[in-house]
């Protein structure tokens, strides 16, 4: 068994092998996201059946340990690329408290130096990664850099809102079974006992201000200042902190070769303590041989506060704010719109009015889609609360549409996981779009015992479909967008007023175009889609990359079409042949 570590002293920040260099271009990938606890307890389980299984989940254990292990995850790798996809985003891995049964999601972090025994052992993490790299693929590791988990306790050991000026007094570390340990007996603490590593065993080091009263409502001050829920803000302004929360990441790196760090709240971070955090380990990765390490982050809010963490930011004039230059970060702007836009409730210009405005923003226009991870569903659920996409839908092609816009647009597709499985989630808390994808007591479909690793279900087909062809065509990981005027009778040319439509776009990259399509109705549809002159001239013809049509543009009176048949909530990438 490896040496426990205790303290930054004993970390050799040297990779421990031959270093896997990162992708030249990140919007060559396709991400796959999961919950190590959700995904795969590494037992043998059989294959769900509609008509035989077992129902009635016991929602008491619905946020408890389910038994989910990373070495689940690397018996499934083949069943992750078989999809297409070539990145695994997992949950944080890192130990939480022992104790705590309902920390499955692994944001509550006990020590920064070690991986939670439920899920296993550096050494399975380490496994995951290569047999990962050994496919072509990659792993990214969820990351909480801002606070700790509920590790010590206020006086009393009672919750306290937050404090708007001074701090609260430093109550006591808290023991496995919350034990309570006084500030001068850190000697005492074990394993599972207050935090590690032992630099953090500092009282000194935490803000003491007390729970944010109100997430969704609060000033600047509280939300980076106070304790998000019952976890333990820390003091990032500190030098002496950010160092060791950057010298635990460089560690994990250097230790199992990851391969980039989602980011967690940043909004609840300093963003000068977050730039220095992303400027180091970026320079730590170059340093070693990763010289596009990726590091994304969870900002939910507008495109206007988005672009102050990417594409070249600037500090905003008046606020004296270092913003942290991201590589990307979760498109939320898109995921806020995309679900009714795909199920026909919502006009699809707002995804035109959004391009519009890329395009003036960002001096090249080809580059934006590095910069956004788009998503239609995730572990938050933050649009619809507690309800995945496929949410009351009984047609799966609808699913197959929503990822089949995320391939085929601007942006580094993400899938969350059981999303491929029609996975629907519904229910009272977070935890009902946590399901399990194998047995144990919360199984997707309000299942027990039965496991979802379907590679025949038609959502796994359609996006596996889609996603081959995606890497195949640059156009449509690197070009420029541009969406479609279309027409019911080839005379009458404009862009949808309503979700009861083809939408169309174009990816255009240097002289090559391909045009996508997708039928939002439940319907036949036959429009016609006005193209570029230039690009697509009438006479040529067009290939339907899913399938084996093949189209021919034709002349109207407002400029070169061609008129698409498109079955019911069916997809066409059309390619000039």
């Amino acid at each position: 068994m490896a040496e426990r570590l205790t303290s930054l002293q004993q970390l050799d920040f040297k990779p421990r092998g031959k270093v896997q260099p990162s992708p030249a271009e990140w919007r060559d990938q396709f991400i796959y996201q999961l919950l190590i606890d959700r995904f795969d307890d590494n037992k043998e389980h059989p294959p769900y059946d509609a008509k035989n299984a077992k129902h009635g989940r016991d929602e008491k254990k619905s946020g408890c340990f389910q038994g989910g292990k990373i070495k689940g995850i690397t018996r499934r790798l083949d069943y992750i690329k078989n999809l297409g996809c070539t990145t695994i985003w997992i949950s944080p891995p890192f130990k939480n408290r022992q104790e705590c049964q309902d920390a499955c999601h692994g944001y509550g972090i006990q020590d920064f130096l070690a991986i939670d025994p439920r899920f296993g052992s550096t050494e399975d993490l380490r496994e995951l990664v290569d047999e990962a790299h050994k496919r072509g693929m990659f792993i990214v590791l969820d990351i909480v850099i801002q606070h700790t988990g509920n590790n010590w306790s206020y006086p009393g050991d009672k919750g306290n809102p937050f404090k708007e000026d001074g701090q609260y007094p430093f109550g006591a570390w808290r023991g496995r079974d919350n034990r309570q340990i006084p500030p001068d007996k850190t000697k005492d603490l074990g394993p599972d006992d207050g935090v590690w590593p032992v630099e953090l065993q500092n009282p000194d080091f935490y803000k003491r201000r007390g729970e944010i009263r109100n997430l969704l409502d609060c000033g600047d001050d509280e939300r980076i200042n106070g304790d998000f829920f019952v976890f333990k803000d820390l003091d990032l302004k500190n030098p002496a902190v950010l160092d060791i929360i950057i010298k635990c990441y460089k560690f994990w790196i250097s230790a199992v070769d990851c391969d980039g760090f989602r980011i967690d709240t940043v909004t609840n971070t300093e963003p000068e303590a977050t730039a220095i955090f992303c400027n180091a380990i970026r320079e730590y990765a170059r340093s070693i041989g990763k010289h596009n390490f990726l590091i994304y982050g969870e900002i939910v809010g507008s495109d206007d506060l988005l672009q102050k963490y990417i594409g070249g930011n600037i500090p905003v004039p008046g606020e004296g704010k270092r913003f942290p230059m991201f590589s990307a970060v979760l498109d939320f702007p898109l995921y806020f719109v995309l679900e009714e836009v795909i199920k026909g409730f919502r006009n699809p210009e707002e995804l035109r009015n959004r391009a519009e405005k890329f395009r003036w923003f960002y001096r090249d226009y080809s580059e934006v889609g590095q910069y956004f991870i788009t998503f239609v569903d995730n572990h938050d659920q933050i649009a619809r609360p507690y309800k995945r996409f496929g949410y009351g839908v009984d047609d799966p092609r609808q699913a197959v549409l929503a990822i089949g816009y995320l391939l085929t647009s601007m942006g580094i597709p993400c899938i969350y996981y059981g999303t491929e499985q029609g996975f629907d989630g519904g229910g009272k808390s977070d935890q009902c779009i946590r399901e399990t994808m194998f047995g144990g007591t919360w199984g997707g479909h309000d299942t027990t015992g039965v496991q979802f690793f379907n590679p025949e279900h038609p959502i796994y087909q359609g996006i596996a479909r889609i996603a081959k062809v995606r890497a195949a065509e640059a156009a449509l990981k690197y070009g420029r967008e541009y969406f479609r005027q279309i027409s019911g009778n080839g005379k009458d040319f404009g862009y949808p007023i309503d979700g009861n439509c083809t939408l169309a776009y174009s990816r255009v990259l240097d002289i090559h175009s391909i045009v996508v399509a997708l039928n939002l109705q439940a319907a036949d549809r036959n429009d016609w889609i006005l193209l570029d002159p230039n690009l697509n001239p009438a006479g040529k013809k067009l290939k339907n990359l899913l399938g084996d049509q093949t189209l021919t543009i034709e002349q109207t009176p407002a400029g070169p079409a061609v008129k698409i048949p498109l079955k019911p909530r069916e997809m066409m990438i059309l390619k000039p042949v």
